[in-house]
């Protein structure tokens, strides 16, 4: 808070309050719509947006991140959390209070051990296809309140779908014409009059729509509403903490600790490209994790950063994270002064809304995207989709997050190593990737351009074995190293080793521009004095001059290249040389090549 609470003022505190009344008129159907995806009664997801959202506000890094109950987390919840207890009863609510506090610890122990670095290893394709994945589940879950049927409730994306079918037949004309009614005015009103809230324009459309048919039709009519939500202030709750459930538990804490973080983060970032912010990965971890904490004890359940609102603090003009605090109280206000009202809402109509919402959540631009620029990228994207669909959810973060790493670890395993010849007109320690140049008869020039760690050591070694596996003439390799970042022992090893292997062949192993540190990691771990310092060049450095002599007169006598300017006049061994059979000229101006007989 001591970071931007100098920037409040009265101009900032009217900015943040009409964010703020804006913020909570989007906040209170996503907040009732949200708690039902959840498997929860309509009141936890306005608990949920209370105080998480004064919590996480104040203590996060985010100037306009906007936390609260998010349809993600809701569908993880109710997906993993509905096998152990009945979704509503006493028992799962307790257990949704208790993977909150536990969540919430996670994110405070790991923000408080600055480890807000890792979520960068989660790629956006992941939260995709997971996103995208989760959509698809909550359309699903609500197709039987949007047709009226009576199919039984199933985690299972499959059973859903076969016993809506089994159902459909069974239709409620009266209930589905609400859904449609609803469905139909929000994109109405989302397409046509944008500046109106699209979500309370349809709850309201289908709410006066099914009062209509109920005083026509009466009772028959079969249009069930939600249950009517408590006039109070949120009450306090207790996390039951136990070995037992933390055993049952634990895999979903840690599955939801990773998305949420996930997802405040990219949300945050996204938004801090616009505002200009500067967002510290850990503290947002810390404010999160104190929101989820405190909000397990006043009856709230996982709550994350939600791009909907956030975005619409930053476009309306919020201006400090003052703005979700006002839309929290307000929000409290509503709940005491209006929370009889919910009762008159028909499921049907949000079953509609939850339509909408997962609409929104399928990013079609950026899947598109990343179908077109990456085809590992595209199987992780589609890998989590369908694991979200077919196994556990906690479990389909697992695995996304696990094929990122493997493509990451794959792509950093195999640094690229390209050859190099001297640039066309210049001086000899300079060096471009090559193109149809000759080579040297006896030198290979190669680019290495990553880390040389335990993972990279044997595609390395195996590319630098077989440069005098094809050309046993190549004795000498001169490694450009401006791109090595980084090496380890057992990179330092192999190093050293290949400098041993070349000398017993009658060659060497040479460095240019190799970066400072990993010349440090050479001589602690004691491999410099075999590699020797004398084959060590800096920028600037002729390096042909110093390595020319050490080269096989003979070999130099018959080659006809002579690309280097060292090869012109005289042998490596001080011999003056005789006129070349074929003499390659260098245009400064290019490196098209002509050959005079």
């Amino acid at each position: 808070m001591l970071r931007w609470w100098p920037k409040v003022n009265a101009g900032s505190l009217r900015a943040d309050a009409m964010a703020g009344l804006t913020g909570t008129i989007i906040l209170v159907p996503q907040a009732v719509a949200y708690a039902s995806i959840a498997g929860l009664p309509p009141e936890y997801g306005l608990y949920t947006a209370i105080v998480p959202v004064i919590i996480s506000s104040l203590f996060g890094s985010s100037w306009h991140l906007f936390s609260g109950p998010t349809a993600a987390l809701s569908i993880v919840i109710f997906a993993t959390v509905s096998p152990l207890a009945e979704p509503g009863s006493s028992s799962y609510i307790q257990l949704v209070f208790t993977l909150t506090f536990m969540t919430g610890l996670m994110m405070l122990a790991m923000g408080i051990a600055r480890l807000g670095f890792l979520v960068n290893f989660i790629s956006h394709s992941v939260v995709i296809g997971f996103t995208a994945g989760a959509a698809v589940l909550i359309a699903t879950s609500q197709l039987k309140n949007f047709f009226g049927v009576s199919a039984e409730p199933s985690a299972s994306f499959v059973q859903t779908v076969s016993r809506f079918a089994a159902e459909l037949p069974n239709t409620n004309l009266f209930v589905l014409s609400v859904g449609i009614v609803t469905l139909a005015t929000g994109i109405a009103t989302r397409r046509y009059l944008p500046k109106l809230p699209h979500m309370i324009s349809a709850m309201v459309a289908g709410s006066l729509y099914a009062a209509v048919l109920q005083g026509v039709f009466g009772s028959d009519t079969g249009i069930a509403t939600v249950s009517a939500i408590p006039r109070s202030l949120p009450p306090l709750s207790m996390p039951e903490v136990s070995l037992q459930t933390l055993r049952d538990l634990g895999a979903i804490a840690l599955a939801l600790t990773m998305l949420a973080l996930t997802e405040a983060l990219a949300i945050a970032r996204a938004i801090a490209v616009k505002s200009g912010q500067q967002i510290d990965s850990s503290q947002e971890f810390i404010g999160q994790g104190l929101g989820n904490i405190f909000g397990s004890f006043t009856s709230g359940y996982v709550s994350s950063g939600s791009f909907t609102r956030s975005s619409l603090n930053y476009v309306v003009g919020g201006k400090t994270p003052l703005a979700p605090v006002f839309a929290a109280l307000l929000l409290l206000l509503t709940l005491i002064a209006l929370a009889p009202l919910v009762r008159f809402l028909p499921i049907a109509s949000m079953a509609a809304v939850l339509f909408m919402v997962a609409y929104s959540l399928i990013d079609v631009h950026h899947m598109r995207s990343i179908v077109r620029t990456s085809r590992a990228e595209s199987a992780i994207l589609f890998a989590t989709l369908f694991a979200t669909l077919f196994l556990h959810l906690e479990f389909a973060i697992y695995v996304g997050v696990l094929l990122s790493l493997m493509v990451f670890l794959e792509r950093t395993a195999r640094p690229g190593i390209r050859k190099a010849v001297p640039a066309p007109g210049a001086n000899s320690y300079h060096f471009i990737g090559h193109t149809t140049e000759p080579d040297c008869c006896q030198l290979e020039m190669v680019f290495i351009d990553g880390a040389i760690y335990f993972g990279a050591v044997d595609h390395v070694q195996r590319r630098l074995r077989d440069i005098d596996a094809v050309r046993p003439s190549h004795k000498h390799l001169l490694v450009l190293a401006p791109g090595i970042n980084f090496i380890d022992s057992s990179g330092a090893e192999l190093l050293a080793q290949e400098s041993r292997r070349r000398r017993s062949i009658g060659g060497g192993l040479y460095f240019h521009r190799l970066q400072q540190p990993v010349v440090d990691l050479l001589e602690r771990a004691g491999h410099l004095r075999e590699i020797g310092p004398e084959n060590l060049f800096a920028i600037g450095q002729d390096v042909i001059e110093a390595i020319y002599p050490r080269f096989d007169s003979e070999v130099c006598r018959t080659c006809p290249t002579r690309i280097f300017r060292q090869c012109q006049s005289v042998l490596p061994n001080g011999e003056p040389r005789g006129p070349a059979v074929v003499r390659f000229e260098r245009r400064r101006a290019g490196s098209t090549l002509q050959a005079d007989r």
